[in-house]
């Protein structure tokens, strides 16, 4: 199994950029899809991103429109998220997550390794 701990969140002006980490002290990094989701207050964890075990391919949330970039080094058992251009929209607890398998990677619910989140804070 997987221990997730993200961290990298913050205030940041509108326009301004972000990169979110997300960590595993395990041995297995390598063997788990990964996705990020983000939540605010009385809404549902909405997908961000997500990516492969190899890091080969890379899905993303419609409303990304290219700011986001998510990446992972399995020889540091870390994914990242670079987030650039940031809206005060994008103010919410992010998330990462992670799962053995790839299907339905936009859907909180297949996931089965969650961190415990990091607040991203975009003041207009």
């Amino acid at each position: 199994q997987v221990q997730l701990v993200e961290s990298g969140g913050g205030l940041v002006q509108a326009g301004g950029s972000l990169r979110l980490s997300c960590a595993d002290s395990g041995r297995t990094f390598r063997s788990y899809f990964l996705g990020w989701f983000r939540q605010t207050p009385g809404k549902e964890r909405e997908f961000v991103a997500a990516i492969s075990w190899s890091g080969g391919k890379r899905y993303y949330g419609d409303y990304v429109e290219g700011r986001f970039t998510v990446s992972r080094d399995n020889a540091k058992n870390t994914m990242y998220l670079q987030m650039t251009t940031l809206r005060p929209e994008d103010t919410a607890v992010y998330y990462c997550a992670a799962d053995r398998y790839e299907r339905g990677y936009s859907d909180a619910s297949r996931y089965t390794y969650w961190g415990q989140g990091t607040q991203v804070t975009v003041s207009s």
